[in-house]
């Protein structure tokens, strides 16, 4: 079973209008009319389940208004309206989940038996597909209006909260630098006390280091890259060796995200597909392992549908179907089929396993 560690799939279908539950190609062929800020389409549910994704991190993500990249879509002007955009997005997984194929997974024990299922399926003892399983991560902490209402969205079935993605009330975020707040801290509190997850991705270093000193439960990257292999204009948006040792020592796992731009220093948007492969993931991959003298905290965070499209992340890849061909780049590579499991989701479960409640 594969595991992405992010996927905007709520905010796709609320701002950018598009079916999760037709394919890729399907969603193509209804834009070619369109000026589509997004790209071309890479997600759905029945490309995952093609393509053997049997768990993602679903995101509530929601886009400041003032923001400072060039990324289209619904906005929030205030803490009220991404509170408000926040349960729309929860609300629509729930609405998700209702099909026979989709279900939220809460605990140790509905991600057990949804991972023996697949199992079953993989092995051929089970004809049908047991559907994907969205764990819901919330990106960017805005819509949590006081640092104690981190309670209220654990009991709504959110697992794992991104405090920053720009600088927010919160803390620094992305091209905002800046420290934890009061309120940060606070909120790093209580998440900790009601067992949710850390995801570090988008906090500006010093909220990074603050956080790691101050928070200690279950800490993951969702979807970040070696800063030293990425252009110094995006930076700030990965992690440096010595953040990379860190994340390590907290035995966390790190999503690579499949996003040209960060993946190559020399990319351009708009240049050829065909100039950018797997090997450059490989690459960020490789760097990890070295630092970590082991595989175990590598797993795949894709962004796919993070407002970019297919033709910005690497040639052997076109939709979310595509996904087990980093499991062959691997093999390929040297890895063994023990590690590849592990890198494509049996990571990911371990820290599942340790940070999800019980029941």
């Amino acid at each position: 079973m594969i595991i992405d560690a992010h996927e905007d799939i709520a905010y796709n279908a609320l701002s950018g209008k598009r079916d999760f539950s037709r394919t890729a190609a399907e969603t193509r062929a209804a834009e070619q009319s369109i000026a589509q800020p997004y790209g071309l389409c890479t997600m759905s549910l029945p490309d995952l389940l093609a393509g053997g994704t049997g768990l993602v991190f679903a995101t509530i993500f929601t886009l400041p208004a003032a923001t400072t990249l060039d990324v289209p879509g619904l906005v929030y002007h205030a803490v009220a309206e991404a509170h408000q955009q926040g349960v729309q997005q929860l609300n629509y997984y729930r609405t998700l989940a209702e099909r026979d194929d989709v279900r939220i997974i809460t605990s140790r024990a509905e991600l057990a038996a949804h991972h023996a299922a697949w199992q079953a399926y993989e092995a051929g003892t089970t004809a049908h597909t047991p559907g994907l399983g969205l764990l819901i991560l919330m990106e960017n902490a805005e819509p949590i209006r006081t640092p104690n209402e981190a309670a209220w969205w654990q009991a709504q079935g959110v697992r794992i909260i991104g405090p920053a993605w720009q600088a927010t009330r919160y803390c620094g975020g992305t091209r905002q630098p800046g420290p934890l707040t009061v309120l940060g801290r606070d909120l790093l509190q209580t998440m900790e006390q009601v067992g949710l997850i850390l995801d570090t991705s988008h906090f500006a270093e010093e909220s990074f280091w603050q956080a790691l000193d101050l928070f200690g439960g279950t800490v993951i990257a969702s979807h970040s890259n070696c800063r030293r292999f990425v252009s110094e204009a995006i930076a700030d948006r990965h992690l440096s060796d010595e953040m990379i040792k860190a994340l390590i020592a907290r035995d966390a796992v790190i999503g690579m995200v499949l996003y040209d731009l960060f993946l190559v220093d020399s990319y351009q948007k708009g240049q050829p597909k065909a100039s950018i492969g797997l090997d450059a993931v490989l690459r960020h991959i490789d760097h990890i392992c070295q630092i970590a003298g082991s595989t175990r905290h590598i797993g795949i965070g894709s962004d796919f549908d993070g407002g970019f499209g297919s033709e910005s992340i690497p040639r052997e890849l076109d939709t979310a179907a595509d996904l087990p061909r980093i499991a062959e780049a691997l093999l390929a590579h040297g890895y063994s089929q023990s590690d590849v499991d592990g890198m494509m989701g049996g990571n990911w479960l371990r820290v599942l396993e340790r940070g999800l409640p019980e029941q």
